[in-house]
């Protein structure tokens, strides 16, 4: 810790009157420390109203079961536990942490933590952080896009017309005002100075920091054929790249999705409900190749071309044809397909480059330990750029313990580690109900369950090793997958359900009580 941060002796506790405040100077910030009852409360002195440094000379009482300082100027209510404004949330006031020891009143100046990537997964951390610990740090985040945080998981049903983009905004403006937390939108950091703890962005702003958190996500892997840079060629990664694709969007418009995995059959689905004639071409026989199984990839591809998009699959895409931007993609099947719009989901690698250019150390990802940090003590990452114990990341649902770990670590009140647990993938694509979690290979020393109807279009396959769930693949009723995910996470031994198993938790009472 900076001794800027350190804790300040401010005065004695007998020199404050009770129920009253002082003003003192902590670091550079005129602070308003209060006594109320038997406690010691600290406020930044500056009235956000009035502008004026008056909060010390408020009167201190109690308001709605609350603790507060009114202001003597406009006699707005400030809690003295957060410094919320109970009329006004956005003209709330920091908090900072304060103590009587020895018979002295101290006072410690907030650290600064920066957030590199307003995405998910630094957000995240910041939630965890504000819900354990709102008064450690001053917030300042840095994005890339020039828009408030989103969740990029929830592009697909937003491509396909099923929702509106403001509906995967994660917090509006106001968030970031009423906890104080200074956002950089459309203003990423290019350069660290770690001797410093100093970052600077592309528009030239150099900020402090006490504690660094890297979430800088992934990028998109490219096509490296010819024409893969004219316009019309687009990732599905970001909002810029949904609006691209839906401005491309025409009555009888033609495009061409390069990649079967999650992402390449949501893109497919969503451009085919908004009225394009779409081809998806996938290099491998069939789609999804890493969560599905044969049988299941055919009932995909079938169900994908009932829905009128066309297949080619093992094949891949040599070149996109156009002298001044895509009209069409020449396939290794030597075929042509004319395409206005070209959407590329071919894979993601972990965005480290901040991170080498400062010296962090990175192999595929920034590596991190089990606390989430990195091997500078003052940096921290999450997200898909990390690497944790040599696996990266590309789904929503790690980042989820990711972000509470990091904050415990964060905020300094506790010790937790993060462990990868298995994760499952899942469709977002109305009417397509795909489920896939863990190992559903058949190997030696495995047993295989498998279930097929084909009047209801519904496939399920669990796979068994050492009496416990370590696979489930399910197509067509997916109702039943929060029950077989429990089941393989927690690992329960499933011999007494084995009879039943492939039905589900409500084919026996034992099951139902193991849900």
């Amino acid at each position: 810790m900076s001794d800027r941060h350190a804790w300040q002796r401010v005065c004695r506790w007998q020199d404050i009157l009770p129920e009253s405040g002082v003003c003192a100077r902590v670091g550079e910030r005129q602070i308003a420390v209060f006594r109320a009852g038997e406690h010691v409360f600290a406020l930044d002195n500056l009235d956000p109203c009035s502008g004026a440094n008056v909060l010390a000379r408020g009167i201190v009482g109690e308001l709605r079961g609350e603790l507060v300082v009114a202001s003597p100027i406009y006699k707005q209510h400030f809690s003295l536990r957060s410094g919320r404004c109970l009329e006004s949330p956005r003209h709330s006031v920091r908090a900072y942490p304060a103590r009587v020891l020895d018979g002295s009143v101290w006072v410690r100046a907030r650290r600064r933590l920066v957030v590199v990537g307003n995405g998910i997964a630094g957000l995240r951390v910041v939630e965890e952080l504000l819900a354990i610990a709102p008064q450690a740090y001053d917030v300042v985040v840095f994005g890339a896009e020039p828009h408030w945080g989103y969740d990029r998981s929830l592009l697909s049903p937003v491509l396909a017309g099923e929702t509106e983009a403001e509906a995967i905004e994660l917090h509006p403006r106001s968030w970031y005002v009423e906890h104080g937390i200074t956002l950089h939108a459309g203003d990423p950091v290019v350069a660290i100075d770690r001797g410093r703890r100093t970052v600077r962005s592309a528009n030239g702003v150099t900020v402090g920091y006490d504690r660094l958190l890297l979430a800088t996500g992934s990028h998109p892997v490219r096509l490296d054929i010819p024409g893969a840079q004219l316009p019309g060629v687009v990732s599905f990664r970001n909002l810029g790249d949904l609006g691209a694709m839906l401005d491309a969007i025409r009555p009888q418009g033609r495009a061409v999705v390069v990649g079967g995995g999650v992402l390449g059959v949501e893109a497919a689905a969503g451009l085919r409900l908004r009225g394009m004639s779409v081809t998806l071409v996938h290099r491998h026989a069939q789609l999804m190749d890493r969560h599905l199984d044969e049988e299941a990839g055919r009932l995909l591809a079938a169900s994908l071309r009932a829905r009128g998009i066309d297949l080619r699959l093992e094949a891949t895409v040599d070149a996109v044809l156009g002298a001044t931007a895509a009209c069409g993609v020449r396939t290794s099947q030597d075929e042509s397909l004319a395409a206005e719009l070209v959407v590329t989901a071919i894979g993601i690698r972990p965005n480290a480059d901040l991170a080498r250019s400062a010296g962090l150390r990175c192999e595929r990802g920034i590596l991190v330990d089990d606390t989430m940090q990195s091997f500078d003590p003052a940096i921290y990452a999450v997200g898909e750029c990390i690497q944790h114990r040599n696996t990266t990341f590309g789904m929503v649902a790690p980042l989820w313990e990711q972000g509470r770990v990091c904050a415990v670590h964060l905020a300094e009140v506790g010790v937790s580690r993060y462990v990868e647990r298995v994760r499952p993938v899942q469709l977002k694509v109305s009417g397509l109900e795909v489920f896939s979690v863990g190992r559903i290979a058949a190997a030696q020393g495995r047993e295989v369950l498998t279930l097929r109807d084909a009047r209801r279009g519904v496939y399920k396959r669990l796979v068994l090793e050492q009496d416990r769930l370590v696979g489930a693949l399910l197509v067509g009723d997916v109702q039943d997958a929060p029950w077989y995910l429990d089941l393989l996470q927690v690992g329960r031994p499933v011999t007494d359900l084995r009879s039943t198993l492939i039905f589900g938790p409500g084919a026996t009472p034992a099951a139902a009580g193991a849900r």
